[in-house]
């Protein structure tokens, strides 16, 4: 048995949150998360989103999503634990003409940047620790948007992998404090088994109300 103090717990988070960045860094360097062009399975539930107001795109990667909602009116910032990827999304926004605020943020690790926020965007980010903070940090009458592959995905692909998924079912239950404007669950429009949810503050469970 190997025991380890708290500072010992400590230090070992940080390296493997360090892996972690230089590892995403990685891959956006090699160009694996190189698309521009926001999901289909967001930009058809266009309609639901507001044109105006704060947005919060969580580990928003190299801006795809964050991009398309400044383009509709939104004021966004962009938070992810890659530094090249912000680094590849201020230039892309600064190269659109776009105002864009990025932050290197562990969410694993620190808080969400402060709200109230009205909308909350996660595609394809799974922490199911955040869904309280979500419903806290959004303005009375915000939209929380997440989207993500479940188990039934593996019947046709091989990643994510299974510790990066949702039960099949899973994702209503985790919306406390939220209520549900929209949700879908099946092999969506990208060929991908996902749950997709519009959720909505109510002014007793966001940070508005606080």
């Amino acid at each position: 048995m190997v025991t380890t103090c708290a500072g010992e717990n400590t230090q070992n988070e940080a390296v493997v949150n360090d892996q972690d960045r230089h590892r995403w860094n990685r891959k956006f360097l090699q160009g694996e998360h190189d698309s521009t062009e926001p999901s289909s399975v967001i930009t058809d539930i266009e309609h639901l989103l507001p044109r105006q107001g704060n947005a919060l795109d969580v580990a928003g990667g190299a801006g795809r999503h964050s991009l398309w909602l400044a383009q509709r009116g939104l004021t966004v910032t962009l938070v992810d634990i890659s530094d090249e990827a912000l680094r590849i999304s201020q230039t892309r926004s600064q190269s659109l003409g776009i105002q864009l605020k990025t932050v290197h943020l562990d969410l694993e690790q620190e808080p969400l940047p402060a709200g109230p926020w009205d909308l909350i965007l996660a595609v394809h980010y799974l922490d199911r620790t955040l869904f309280p903070r979500f419903a806290e940090a959004l303005a009375p009458g915000g939209l929380l948007v997440f989207l993500q592959p479940t188990q039934s995905n593996l019947q046709r692909h091989q990643r994510p992998s299974a510790r990066f998924l949702l039960e099949d079912g899973e994702l209503p239950a985790l919306l406390s404090g939220l209520r549900t404007l929209h949700y879908e669950e099946g092999w969506l429009v990208e060929g991908r088994h996902e749950a997709l949810v519009v959720a909505q503050a109510t002014s007793q469970s966001s940070a508005g109300s606080q």
